[in-house]
C-alpha cells in the first residue's frame, strides 16, 4: 500500500482519475445533444471541479520527484489513453490506424522528455 502512496506512483494514479473526470466533462455531453447548452456547460463545470481536486494534488505531490515538464507529459499521455478508451466505450467511435499512428508519435515525443 505504501508503494501506491509514494510520490512516484500516487501522482500517476491521481492523474488517471482526474483525466477520467475531465474527459467526461469535456466529451460526455456529446451523447446529450438535445440538452440545452447552458446545462451541458454547467454539468461539465461541476465534473471539472472534481477533476481539479485530483489534478492539483497530483502535480503538487508529483513535483517532489518529477519536473513540471515530466508531469505535463504524463498528463498528456494519460489523457490520450483515457480518451481512446472513452471514445470507444462511451461514444462508440472507432479508433483508426491514423489515430494510433498519431498517438504513437505523441508517445515518442513523450519518451524524449523522460530520456536521461
Amino acid at each position: 500500500m505504501s508503494f501506491l502512496l509514494s510520490p512516484k506512483v500516487l501522482p500517476v494514479l491521481l492523474l488517471v482519475a482526474s483525466n477520467v473526470f475531465m474527459t467526461l466533462a469535456w466529451y460526455g455531453h456529446l451523447k446529450f445533444k438535445t440538452a440545452p447548452l447552458y446545462m451541458a456547460v454547467f454539468a461539465s463545470w461541476m465534473i471539472a471541479f472534481v477533476e481539479y481536486w485530483l489534478a492539483v494534488p497530483a502535480n503538487r505531490i508529483g513535483h517532489s520527484v518529477y519536473s513540471a515538464a515530466e508531469l505535463k507529459t504524463m498528463q498528456e499521455v494519460i489523457t490520450l489513453v483515457v480518451f481512446a478508451v472513452f471514445s470507444v466505450l462511451y461514444l462508440k467511435e472507432a479508433i483508426t490506424w491514423n489515430h494510433l499512428a498519431g498517438f504513437a508519435l505523441i508517445a515518442g515525443g513523450a519518451a524524449l522528455i523522460f530520456r536521461g
